[in-house]
């Protein structure tokens, strides 16, 4: 049985690989830049975002089940790193989280917690991605006009807008600038050149980004050594070897750790299975992927990642999407992309290192844009209130504090209107007349929780006086909460007092259940 699977996944290996290889080249030239850029603004090691990539292509591609799902580092998670590094203080310290990440999404794999994702509000999910968009922008400006950390903005000699114009101006490297406005247009053009869309937009920038570096050497808009891309290169196999940096096992307990080893794994499985499902609707062929399949590959990624001194990964839509549209068929080309990336690593980091970062920051800048662009605003708020404003309180509150705390507060704000809409569509209300005589009909929903209380009570003692008669339907409620039912009586009883004529039908709850029983009972 196993030679005859073995067999027929070679045969399908050789069938698709004419489709698989090139496309795998594509993806890598992709990855490449993404994996550098998405390091740089997660303050963590460059090589760090090239290693991910490499485990993200070989290790998580060869478990998944998914036939186009690209793993690397993602742009998503670029904020939790970063302030993950800065509070743990070590970022040994940060790798035992992101271990401790991949076993927690390895145990969500193996409990079968694949459908999570659907039980997140779409618009905080969404928000959280604008969110994302937004703080990307605002941090890579500084790097696309060749600032640093080092350069201050305190305004001197009198102060004023003058002068904090001369301090800005000052400092901005006008070669870096020039050369991220100019990657910037191809990010934006170059694809809807339909005789050159062929070869991928990031190659061009980067080629674009070398070519103009060189050029702008020795003059005002040169660029210094700290603007570009910095991988250790290597000489050696020890030298290679002594590049992984390990976790720190001695911070087991420290809880800091494992609330951010929760947060990314969360995170990460809800970008995942978001992206798997977007993969999925382009995919030509019409593939489901399994989606818990996908947790355990990437729990076993994540802790692969943190054991060797990698960043968090997920299944990233930009690299998935690069691979369905140069002609992917099987995973074999994600698997393929890992490997041009760990041959990159070992053979050309003197040439990687000649890329400017102001090339990298463009590349962000235009995924930032893609996360939070105008259009999305503008979709959420034709869908309503009730979908805008937890995507707009959502948004606003990462920005302001950080993802995790800005996430729980637009699931509190889509919770209300979640509430808010229940508590609207407890029942039917209608006045007729019958038998000359007004008639109120209060027909209840399928599921009457006890939420839906007040909004009964309120409705059945504000009843307009020339009502002479009250029918409180039940018959289509599945389940009535008792608090509802004692409602009601309550209700019957103060309606009885003043003579007014009530028709309850199948609203006692021990009738329900006792009718449940009998039908239980003749099943038997």
């Amino acid at each position: 049985m196993l030679g005859t699977r073995m067999s027929a996944f070679l045969k399908l290996s050789k069938r698709d690989l004419k489709y698989d290889l090139p496309a795998s080249i594509v993806v890598f030239l992709v990855a490449l830049p993404l994996c550098l850029g998405i390091a740089m603004a997660s303050g963590a090691p460059l090589f760090a975002g090239v290693l991910t990539g490499v485990i993200g292509g070989i290790v998580v591609a060869s478990i998944s089940g998914s036939p186009l799902s690209v793993s690397g580092p993602a742009a998503g998670l670029t904020v939790i790193v970063l302030g993950a590094i800065q509070d743990l203080g070590a970022y040994e310290t940060f790798l035992l989280a992101v271990m401790i990440a991949g076993a927690i999404q390895l145990v969500l794999g193996i409990v079968k917690a694949g459908m999570i994702g659907n039980y997140f509000p779409s618009a905080v999910i969404l928000g959280m991605l604008a969110a994302i968009g937004i703080t990307i922008i605002l941090k890579q400006l500084p790097l696309a006009v060749g600032l640093s950390e080092s350069h201050a903005f305190e305004v001197e000699n009198g102060g004023g807008i003058a002068a904090f114009s001369d301090t800005i101006f000052s400092v901005v490297n006008w070669g870096a600038a020039t050369i991220c406005l100019l990657s910037l247009a191809i990010l934006i053009y170059w694809p809807t050149i339909k005789t050159l869309n062929k070869v991928p937009a990031p190659l061009i920038v980067v080629l674009l980004g070398i070519g103009l570096s060189v050029a702008f050497q020795g003059s005002s808009w040169g660029l210094n050594p700290n603007h570009f891309v910095s991988i250790p290169v290597v000489s050696s196999f020890t030298e290679f070897t002594g590049l992984f940096i390990f976790p720190d096992f001695t911070q087991i307990l420290n809880k800091d750790v494992w609330v951010i080893a929760f947060t990314i794994a969360i995170i990460a499985s809800l970008e995942t299975l978001l992206s798997i499902e977007a993969v999925d609707k382009i995919d030509p062929f019409k593939r489901n992927s399994p989606t818990n399949r996908e947790l355990l590959a990437q729990g076993i990624g994540n802790m692969t990642s943190g054991l060797l001194g990698g960043l968090p990964m997920t299944s990233v839509i930009v690299r998935s999407s690069a691979n369905a549209n140069a002609g992917g068929r099987t995973r074999q080309s994600a698997i393929f992309h890992g490997i041009w990336l760990l041959a990159a690593l070992v053979a050309i980091p003197s040439l990687i290192n000649l890329i400017p970062l102001s090339c990298l920051a463009a590349i962000l800048l235009h995924t930032g844009y893609k996360l939070a662009k105008p259009a999305l605003f503008k979709q959420m708020f034709s869908k309503g209130l009730d979908q805008f404003i937890p995507f707009a309180v959502t948004v606003l509150a990462i920005v302001a504090t950080d993802l995790l705390m800005g996430v729980g507060i637009g699931i509190i704000v889509a919770t209300f209107y979640i509430l808010r809409a229940n508590m609207q569509n407890a029942y039917k209300f209608n006045i007729e007349e019958s038998d000359h005589k007004n008639q109120a009909t209060l027909t209840l929903a399928e599921e009457v929780s006890f939420l839906n209380k007040v909004p009964i009570q309120q409705k059945l003692y504000s009843l307009p006086k020339s009502i002479d008669r009250v029918v409180i339907d039940g018959q289509n409620s599945k389940f009535i909460d008792k608090d509802v039912i004692e409602v009601i009586k309550d209700f019957e009883q103060n309606a009885l007092s003043k003579g007014l004529e009530i028709e309850l039908n199948d609203v006692n709850y021990k009738k329900k259940a006792y009718r449940k029983k009998q039908n239980l009972q003749k099943v038997i």
